[in-house]
């Protein structure tokens, strides 16, 4: 993914501006049209997460998210919704003076009959999205990569994630390919980033609580791959 994509959006939308196909009384409207359908974002994602343990040691520490899962999503700000839910505020994004504080709401399933873990979209109350829905869909399942003294867990997971925005009116002036393209970019590099930062936050905080160490070296060649 290309690290200027945003700016290429963006810079389009002032190549509009200058051009005279929007005014600046349009460019002033940052507000998000509901009345107009809403842009379709949506990627599919899967990478592994691996513990220097047993599989039933690395069970243990995931189905007591309780403990850790706030500390480790930082800097992003997680609040606990139930037993088993959180409200996750990913961060501010935007450009013109409109921006946007993506917030979503998760749903951590316990592991199911086939020792498969869920992670579900959950409205959080009291909250309506400014002009976005986000639909978060899931799965974790723990593959054994080694026993004994070398015991390891594999975390692999999957994500699919579907983003619908209602973009205020000087958005919908661009080529609607530059804007769905651009933002399966951003969508891409946003999950991106912010799973390598929650895995290794995880990661330190899991050998930290069974006192084993994690060469820094298999990180860095598991995120090269």
């Amino acid at each position: 993914m290309q690290a200027n994509s945003a700016d290429q959006l963006f810079g389009a939308s002032s190549t509009f501006i200058q051009s005279g196909a929007l005014t600046e009384k349009d460019v002033s409207k940052q507000s998000p049209d509901v009345s107009s359908a809403p842009t379709y974002f949506h990627g599919h994602f899967s990478n592994c997460m691996e513990m220097l343990a047993g599989i039933s040691a690395v069970a243990e520490y995931l189905d007591a998210h309780q403990g850790w899962f706030c500390r480790c999503a930082r800097p992003m700000t997680a609040e606990p919704l139930g037993d088993n839910g959180y409200a996750l505020t990913i961060g501010r994004f935007g450009s013109f003076g409109y921006e946007v504080e993506p917030k979503i709401g998760l749903h951590l399933l316990p592991a199911d009959e086939h020792g498969v873990y869920r992670i579900e979209t959950i409205d959080i109350p009291g909250y309506e999205p400014p002009g976005y829905h986000v639909d978060f869909k899931a799965s974790m399942q723990l593959v054994e990569a080694g026993t004994g003294v070398d015991a390891m867990t594999r975390v692999e997971w999957e994500l699919d994630l579907a983003v619908h925005i209602h973009f205020p009116r000087f958005i919908h002036a661009l080529p609607k390919s530059l804007v769905e393209g651009t933002g399966d970019r951003l969508l891409g590099q946003i999950v991106r980033q912010a799973s390598k930062c929650l895995t290794h936050k995880v990661q330190d905080d899991f050998h930290a609580t069974i006192g084993v160490p994690f060469p820094k070296h298999r990180r860095l060649a598991l995120w090269k791959k």
